[in-house]
């Protein structure tokens, strides 16, 4: 009896200590994204909502000059979408899956951004009954691109 009794309280400090460790890393802040949109814009809120449920911190720059924005980040002119967003130094045009930045953010690769250019049906906050095929293009400060995935 002794011995288990000996065994019980390291046992229970072990326990809450590793699960603790577990609820505090699940309550860690997910990386910042700073996102700018037209005021009017439903489907920019609702990919912003699409990155907030998937735990990304963002905050929200309503502005009537996009295309200036795009242009200071070095968005091209055919990737162009209704929002851009930058994250960790990376630049995020269009409806970006979360699990496509995830990824962005896990390999680093060397390239300026991310895009989906135009509002396909289906993306994070185009959602739609009959959902199109879409790319996620790279793109670099030349302007070169290449896919980085599809949905």
């Amino acid at each position: 009896m002794i011995a288990r009794r000996q065994w019980g309280a390291p046992m229970l400090v072990a326990t809450v200590a590793v699960v603790g460790g577990f609820a505090i890393a699940a309550r860690a802040p997910g990386p910042e994204v700073t996102v700018y949109k037209s005021p009017s814009c439903g489907c920019c809120k609702k990919w912003v909502e699409h990155l907030q449920t998937a735990g990304f911190r963002v905050t929200v720059h309503d502005t009537s000059t996009l295309a200036g924005v795009m242009a200071q980040y070095g968005v091209p002119r055919k990737l162009t979408a209704c929002h851009t967003a930058v994250v960790d130094g990376y630049v995020v045009e269009g409806h970006v899956p979360a699990d496509v930045i995830q990824r962005l953010l896990k390999e680093r690769p060397e390239i300026a951004g991310v895009a989906v250019p135009g509002m396909p049906a289906g993306a994070p906050g185009m959602e739609s009954d009959t959902p199109a095929r879409y790319y996620i293009l790279t793109f670099d400060k030349n302007g070169t691109t290449s896919v980085y995935g599809a949905r």
